[in-house]
């Protein structure tokens, strides 16, 4: 299946799709945050506990997206909910468990719904949360995974909604 400029990548109103993201926490590294992804009532809610024990610090949702070579889309869009904390989007270009990808941050405003459309140039490629060079400029029809971080270096509960997301 193909995704076409302005149509949703993810039906948030099958509850089967919660199972299709995949959990990375800093659990890799020691640490013993945790992290979900549900869906209820068309919202998907990446939420769980961000701890900094054990060399800790962070908690992720990704999931594999439909092909997107096709797609010559400019902007990402999300209608978000927040918990007033900052969230990262992260696209990979590969389909790796580990490797590079490019993060964008967004901020959240506690209980109120909010509309974030991102550039390309929004994007900056990391790896293990590190700046790295010499690496192609992001293209979304390049897409193979996507996902949702939280790294803000603050201990406790969090939750983030998603009622849309989509290229345009």
């Amino acid at each position: 299946m193909a995704v076409a400029k302005g149509e949703k990548v993810f039906d948030f109103t099958e509850s089967s799709e919660a199972s299709k993201w995949m959990v990375v926490n800093d659990g890799v590294m020691g640490g013993i945050s945790r992290s979900r992804m549900i869906i209820d009532d068309g919202v998907a809610h990446f939420l769980g506990y961000l701890s900094l024990e054990n060399n800790g610090g962070f908690a992720s949702v990704r999931r594999l997206i439909p092909d997107m070579s096709d797609s010559r889309s400019d902007t990402v869009t999300l209608r978000v909910k927040g918990d007033g904390r900052p969230y990262q989007l992260r696209i990979r270009t590969d389909r790796a468990w580990d490797g590079v990808s490019y993060r964008a941050l967004f901020d959240t405003n506690d209980g109120e719904w909010l509309d974030i459309t991102l550039k390309a140039s929004d994007f900056s490629p990391v790896f293990r949360g590190r700046p790295v060079r010499n690496v192609p400029e992001l293209r979304f029809q390049d897409t193979k995974q996507l996902g949702f971080l939280l790294a803000d270096k603050r201990t406790g509960e969090f939750h983030l909604e998603v009622s849309q997301l989509s290229f345009r």
